[in-house]
């Protein structure tokens, strides 16, 4: 196969899964941005972790928000639990690297916050333990997953929401989540400051 049939091929799988994604996904992204703005509301933050490409998403998500997604407004509180090295490289020597979220989760999370728990797969241990603790600590759960959902789906509750990706490929699983991610900014902006609103503070 050419090469250029390669790159097509990305081009056009991309293309189903996106337009298969508005039909599957659309509601449930509003719901998770409402979680979201109901958290923001009550002087909650959202809590996002994810491995890998994930953590780079979840970190994108983090920047969305404390800066800004595509109009000037206040910023809004996110954490990334990615992006300390010496809280993730002390929880993995001390203890386990399958713990890294989850005692960050612990020790930053109340109620009335939001766990943003990303994983392809749906199987990252390290989530599934964040996801747990989230759970004790009543803290609402959207997770972001891939294929089938895989043990995240089955630990979720009826307050928690999932947005998962049906597709076995990990790169066009990640374009939907990104574009997930824009969405989910996009909601939370219009339905806390309306359209084209100035408020940069």
């Amino acid at each position: 196969m050419e090469l250029k049939q390669y790159v097509n091929e990305h081009f056009e799988q991309s293309i189903e899964l996106l337009k298969q994604g508005k039909n599957l996904l659309s509601d449930d992204i509003i719901l998770a941005a409402n979680i979201i703005v109901q958290s923001l509301m009550s002087d909650g933050k959202v809590l996002a972790c994810g491995n890998g490409g994930s953590a780079a998403d979840a970190q994108h998500f983090s920047a969305e928000l404390v800066g800004r997604f595509e109009q000037e407004r206040m910023g809004l509180a996110a954490i990334a639990l990615t992006t300390d090295s010496s809280i993730l490289t002390a929880i993995s020597n001390d203890y386990d690297f399958d713990l890294i979220f989850s005692k960050q989760v612990f020790a930053l999370g109340k109620k009335n916050d939001v766990l943003l728990a990303i994983s392809t797969s749906g199987n990252s241990p390290n989530v599934i333990e964040a996801i747990s603790a989230a759970h004790e600590k009543e803290i609402a759960i959207i997770a972001m997953t891939g294929n089938k959902g895989g043990k995240i789906a089955e630990l979720l509750n009826a307050n928690d929401i999932l947005l998962n990706v049906p597709h076995s490929r990990t790169a066009r699983i990640q374009e939907v989540h990104t574009l997930m991610i824009h969405a989910i900014c996009d909601c939370i902006d219009k339905m806390l400051f309306g359209e084209n609103n100035d408020l940069s503070l």
